[in-house]
């Protein structure tokens, strides 16, 4: 009896495809006299598709030097390195080992070296992402430092402007958002990431952020501002640790931590768009609403092609 759950069949599909992989690929290559990597540089356009099939490629390889080289390029982006050094070696190991064991001469395929390499950078310059990210995550808000309580201190400044702080403790503090009277205690879940997410949104988008700040205030369709913007931070850290938002960071042409704060203040942006549109009732309406919205988000993210970007346009209410 044939199965009829779509999650069975797609395993029974997975399971014959990797069974039969080794015999398609000895065949493919008789046939068109390529490795599978090279046969999807070059039949594959750029971006997303081409980047995700050649690391499927690399992960599945059962020649031990590139498994070997797999291994070393993962375990140095989750170092303290240079990030100049780290790009450097991870284009001159990468495109080096696999031309050795493919047996591809650079001068005959003239184009695979720059394609190829610029496949490994996105692959190891998202993983690199993620660690510099998941360091932020860890660090926790700490009011005896001096630069946590600083960056704290500016983001009221980026977000009030003239109207001061009066203490450091205060429940002014929840003018912009937070709990209670000191916000050193929402940020326990994302830890730094989340302050820092605000303060880039705040600092690259000062008078739309205002305007977002002005939103939150309205009497009936009004949220908490910053620990909307911290669960903003959650949904971006898991839609990046678990791999669905792959798509559009390989479509990026830069993946420092600028590349997650954009996509952070994309994602708050849309949030703040699509809570409007939907007039909630009141702050319990928020769960079911984000929900909504991370669902249309990772439908988004599901298309090889995707490319968030940003639309400062905010509508009134």
């Amino acid at each position: 009896m044939l199965p009829t759950d779509p999650r069975m069949i797609l395993k029974v599909i997975n399971f014959f495809y990797f069974l039969t992989r080794p015999l398609l690929k000895w065949f493919l290559h008789r046939f068109t006299n390529l490795c599978e990597l090279q046969r999807i540089c070059y039949g594959c356009p750029p971006g997303a598709l081409r980047t995700r099939k050649v690391q499927l490629s690399l992960e599945l390889s059962r020649r031990p030097r590139i498994k070997q080289m797999v291994m070393i390029l993962d375990q140095l982006v989750s170092h303290d390195v240079e990030e100049s050094f780290l790009r450097e070696e991870v284009h001159t190991r990468a495109v080096g080992t696999v031309l050795q064991v493919k047996k591809i001469n650079p001068k005959v395929h003239i184009e695979f070296p720059r394609t190829f390499g610029t496949c490994a950078e996105k692959i190891w310059g998202f993983k690199r992402l993620f660690y510099l990210v998941e360091q932020l995550r860890s660090d926790q808000y700490d009011c005896e430092n001096a630069d946590h309580e600083r960056k704290l201190l500016s983001l009221w400044t980026l977000l009030m402007g003239p109207d001061k702080l009066e203490a450091r403790v205060s429940n002014q503090w929840q003018d912009i958002g937070f709990q209670g009277d000191d916000p050193k205690t929402d940020f326990r879940g994302m830890g730094l990431l989340g302050l820092d997410n605000l303060v880039f949104l705040a600092t690259e988008y000062k008078e739309t952020t205002r305007h977002l700040l002005s939103h939150s205030h309205h009497p009936t369709h009004g949220y908490f501002f910053a620990i909307v913007g911290i669960n903003i931070t959650s949904m971006a850290y898991h839609l990046l640790k678990s791999g669905i938002a792959r798509t559009h960071f390989y479509n990026q042409s830069s993946l420092d931590i600028d590349a997650f704060h954009k996509f952070y203040c994309y994602l708050f942006f849309e949030f703040d768009r699509y809570w409007v549109e939907c007039k909630p009732k009141s702050i319990m309406d928020f769960s079911w609403i984000q929900k909504k919205f991370e669902q249309n988000i990772r439908k988004l993210l599901s298309s090889d092609s995707c490319c968030l970007k940003i639309n400062l346009a905010v509508e009134n209410i």
